[in-house]
């Protein structure tokens, strides 16, 4: 059995757009995988520990599961593991340090729900949230618009917002700002992306600031469930997913992200549609990753 680590993984030097095509990869082929829903438990308040199986199509051989924790305090608060297995004898042939994999493939993953279903107008995109996640995303977003100029607005908390707008600025096609409040955050905001981990109530109790075209790209769930039942569309990217939500059955619209790449669903129709798009994450990607970092390393 190998033992992948996360400097093993970050020494690969794999790019944040070829982590979007791994993702996109995976969402055409999750229908011939086996997919159970993720197992959540709770040991207090919202610290948790996900487990996330996934079987691959056969041709893959491969059989993953992830554990995933967030833990109050902990540094980073998403901590994960990940078991690939060889189904052709049933033994275990890595075990894959997968912080990185979580962090990029839910990345990438918020990158091609961005790609595919914002306005076609779009060029403000705010952050809430300014951890990992927060820096996976823009790294696939910056990745795959390099001719873009994207107009980033930072919601501040700490020093957070100054840093990553430091560590960025090389970037040519990146424009930041940095506001205080949640009616600058997202006034005039085509696309918010929120990386919050632990909320305890709504990001904005009035659903009128969102304004007609904004996608809402909520990584961790939490802090918008007030718009569920007010905007035109939900997309995510597993029914089972969100069917427990407590607001499923009023969704005006829903689909599978799935569904939509492969034009089976539609996804934006129009530029004034407002958009929620639940990607809560799948083992799919976490067992694709990891097999094909194997593969590079063997």
């Amino acid at each position: 059995m190998k033992i992948i680590t996360a400097s093993e993984i970050a020494s690969l030097g794999i790019t944040p757009a070829q982590c979007v095509k791994w993702v996109r990869e995976a969402f055409m082929m999750k229908h011939r995988c086996q997919l159970p829903a993720k197992l959540s438990v709770h040991p207090r308040g919202n610290d948790f520990f996900n487990t996330m199986p996934c079987l691959l199509p056969e041709e893959y051989n491969r059989f993953g599961c992830k554990v995933v924790s967030r833990i109050k305090g902990s540094h980073p608060a998403l901590k994960s593991e990940l078991m690939l297995f060889d189904t052709r004898s049933g033994e275990m042939i890595a075990l894959v340090n997968a912080d990185w994999i979580t962090a990029m493939r839910t990345g990438a993953v918020a990158t091609l729900a961005i790609s595919t279903l914002r306005s076609s107008n779009a060029s403000v995109y705010s952050f809430i949230g300014l951890g990992a996640m927060a820096r996976a995303t823009l790294d696939c977003l910056l990745a795959t618009n390099p001719d873009t100029i994207l107009d980033i607005r930072l919601m501040r908390y700490k020093d957070q917002a100054e840093r990553i707008a430091d560590e960025y600025a090389a970037h040519a096609n990146a424009r930041f700002s940095i506001v205080d409040t949640v009616e600058a955050f997202a006034d005039g905001s085509d696309v918010i992306v929120s990386c919050i981990t632990d909320a305890d109530g709504l990001v904005a109790e009035d659903t009128s600031i969102f304004k007609p075209g904004v996608l809402v790209v909520p990584v961790h769930t939490r802090g918008f469930q007030n718009c569920d039942t007010v905007f035109d569309r939900v997309v995510a990217d597993d029914r089972s997913h969100v069917e427990g939500f407590r607001y499923f059955h009023d969704f005006r619209d829903f689909s599978q992200l799935e569904d939509v790449l492969k034009g089976n669903r539609p996804g934006r129709t129009s530029d004034s549609e407002r958009i929620l798009a639940y990607n809560i994450g799948l083992g799919l990607h976490d067992v694709l990753f990891a097999t094909k970092i194997l593969e590079i390393l063997q």
